[in-house]
């Protein structure tokens, strides 16, 4: 009989499921792709479901459900902070104290409640930590591996170093909250005006317009960064340890402003922020990873929690640390924890073998929910939409790359759809990165986001290395990686633009995905991982020449990416995309007659603005 664990992240931010079956991923999800809400923290239930449905048994067959940190020690951690602050911090404390003394101090009541399970059914707590670091280890190419976990904070861990051999591994050393580079980060998030736990990859991409004349501030008083990428922060220009918001009034004197309003005018100074605080992120990053080389010995490196998110620091690693080769969880954040919480289980604690496969185990990333053609093809009719359908994979392929050589933006949804917070070619918006106008296009008519949100190319894998500066043998599959345009792709622009001026300029011949520093965020496509894609882009590289295209989640602002058909229907129809590809049927907008109607405004205002 095959043994199923259940992995399960909840409660907190992001809640996922994830299903293993013998030790091999039958399913991950994340709840708010089924609910609709963005970030939602509740209970997985619709994800548990999925999963169970893919693998064909009930709840009652599983071995083991595995939780992704222990709340006890987390209450412990709370508890001991306000004691270390009080009497300041009674407010924030008496808004968690409720929370914490509910059902989630009893964990497996909570979870026995909401999977109505019968007792039999044994629990397992890994450590946040420790279910970060399976997760990054244990789907990875590497027998062997140095790991890096960093995020905002576990129960106390906000960066551990540990190392995996085999079906075994360890955590070595930590930093413990409140000293935390994830916290750092978002406390600048939230003084530039954005959503804690959700704009951290505005501000990364708003750095590159501004200038890091900050970054001595903040070495010089928020931070004692030592060579080791072990650091200290100084609470007092905090508030995150007994108040409501991030920053306190010394961190707002330090910058000569109180937090910029969401939604308010963005100024060179946040710019400058921006840029000020992910210099010296990428530092304690590059710094963190050449120690735990040191430490270790190994050659390659496994990076998961919510910082390994920041691309931009993963590419500096990958160029100027002393690892040979780096992977990065596609869920680096508290989703793919129910995923490494159960893969701990099954390896460490239950000793299990380990297959490691040349690309990785992780399929992809392509984990979630797909839909039949004989049940979309109903869908339509009964939607009284006009669309071709295309018979073979050649006819597929060569009408979507026609159809985006014409400039058309196309809402591409095929397969099982993607784990993590990237749109990965299965759930995406894909356009022509040689058109001057399409960031503007997408940014404004389609994501209905703000103008200066750089897009990210996908690039055929045997073609990357010719774009970007990235050696041939290092892969990007997940666009999590940060690489420069190459030298000779790049266009001359004129000196003296600053700000969201930068934005007009012409930087490549790729211009629409090229950054205003000519920085990409990159993913490779290959026929293995995402066949379909990589025919429909070897065939637009037949017509044009050109191996690169813009890649973007299919959904608004504020909006989770779509899951199902009906999702990418309404997503279709409250924007301005020419083009919907739903399998093998192409919907083009300008040939409907009878299409349902919906409230663009309606649909808009229907997510928050993050």
């Amino acid at each position: 009989m095959p043994s199923y664990i259940l992995g399960i992240s909840a409660f907190y931010h992001d809640s996922a499921a994830a299903l293993l079956r013998d030790g091999e991923i039958v399913a991950a999800a994340q709840e708010e792709r089924f609910t609709r809400k963005k970030h939602d923290a509740g209970f997985p239930a619709r994800a548990v479901e999925f999963a169970l449905q893919t693998a064909g048994i009930r709840i009652q067959d599983v071995d083991f459900v595995t939780f992704y940190d222990k709340p006890i020690l987390k209450f412990h951690r709370v508890i001991e902070t306000f004691m270390g602050f009080a009497p300041i911090g009674l407010k924030a404390f008496s808004k968690q104290l409720p929370i914490l003394l509910g059902d989630k101090l009893n964990m497996r009541r909570l979870l026995r409640k909401n999977l109505g399970i019968t007792p039999k059914n044994r629990f397992v707590f890994p450590e946040h930590h420790e279910s970060h670091a399976a997760s990054a280890f244990y789907p990875s190419p590497f027998e062997e591996a140095a790991i890096l976990t960093m995020d905002g904070v576990g129960e106390w861990a906000t960066t551990s170093l540990g190392v995996g051999e085999g079906n075994r591994m360890r955590l070595l050393k930590e930093i413990r909250f409140p000293h935390s580079l994830g916290l750092l980060y978002s406390a600048f998030t939230y003084y530039c005006g954005f959503k804690v736990n959700s704009g951290e990859y505005k501000l990364m991409g708003l750095a590159p317009y501004g200038e890091p004349r900050f970054e001595k501030l903040i070495r010089e008083h928020l931070i004692d960064l030592r060579e080791d990428g072990s650091y200290r922060l100084d609470l007092d220009y905090f508030n995150y340890c007994q108040g409501l918001t991030m920053t306190g009034p010394k961190f707002h004197a330090l910058f000569g402003a109180p937090p910029r309003s969401p939604e308010s005018q963005l100024e060179q100074r946040h710019m400058d922020l921006a840029a000020s605080i992910q210099k010296v992120t990428e530092e304690v990053m590059l710094r963190t990873a050449r120690h735990a080389h040191a430490v270790t010995g190994k050659k390659h490196l496994c990076l998961a929690g919510g910082v390994a998110l920041n691309c931009v620091g993963n590419g500096v690693i990958l160029r100027e640390s002393p690892f040979e080769k780096i992977w990065i969880q596609p869920a680096a954040g508290d989703a793919g924890g129910a995923l490494g919480a159960a893969q701990f289980l099954w390896h460490n604690l239950l000793d299990k073998p380990r297959t490691v496969k040349a690309s990785d185990s992780q399929r992809g990333s392509l984990l979630g929910p797909r839909y039949e053609s004989k049940d979309i093809k109903s869908f339509l009719d009964g939607q009284n939409v006009v669309y071709e359908e295309c018979t073979t994979e050649d006819r597929l392929a060569d009408r979507v790359a026609e159809l985006i050589e014409q400039e058309n933006v196309i809402g591409w949804v095929q397969g099982p759809m993607e784990f993590g917070p990237r749109a990965l070619g299965s759930r995406s918006i894909i356009g022509d990165a040689r058109s001057p106008k399409m960031q503007s296009v997408m940014n404004l008519k389609i994501k209905f986001r703000e103008s200066f949100r750089p897009f990210a190319p996908i690039v055929l894998r045997e073609h990357a290395s010719e774009y970007f500066d990235i050696k041939p043998e290092h892969d990007s599959p997940y666009m999590l990686i940060v690489a420069p345009v190459r030298q000779e792709k790049r266009k001359p622009v004129a000196a003296g633009a600053t700000g969201l001026d930068k934005l007009k300029q012409l930087r490549s011949v790729v211009p629409a995905i090229t950054h205003v520093d000519y920085s990409a965020r990159l993913q490779t496509v290959d026929s293995e991982r995402n066949p379909r894609l990589a025919s429909m882009m070897r065939r637009f590289h037949q017509r044009t020449g050109c191996p690169v295209l813009i890649n973007t989640s299919f959904n608004v602002r504020g909006e989770p990416i779509v899951c199902t058909p009906q999702d990418a229907l309404r997503c279709f129809l409250g924007t301005e995309m020419d083009v919907l590809v739903l399998e093998n049927f192409v919907i083009r907008r300008a040939v409907q007659k009878n299409l349902p109607t919906i409230d663009r405004e309606k649909y808009l205002s229907g997510f928050s603005l993050d």
